[in-house]
């Protein structure tokens, strides 16, 4: 492995899910102003939109995102095209 190319300041971080508020600890160089107590030890915090906890790929429950229409307009387009 090269030397000096992977950064040196890693340090434990607390990943926030925002959607299902799930926490996990593991070490980042990410820098944030946000901090959270967990366990009696203050951790800089990141939150997250998405993670593997509520991700529909690992929770196994796919759920439909309608943003302006764009499905009932495909389904328009091209309908239930069946041969």
């Amino acid at each position: 492995m090269k030397k000096g190319i992977h950064p040196e300041n890693y340090r434990p971080v607390v990943f926030k899910d925002m959607s299902n508020d799930d926490m996990f600890i593991t070490r980042s160089t990410a820098s944030t102003k946000d901090t959270i107590v967990l366990d009696g030890v203050e951790y800089p915090l990141i939150k997250v939109e998405i993670s593997n906890t509520s991700h529909p790929f690992f929770t196994g429950k796919a759920k439909l995102v309608d943003t302006a229409g764009r499905v009932d307009k495909f389904l328009s387009r091209y309908g239930n095209r069946k041969k």
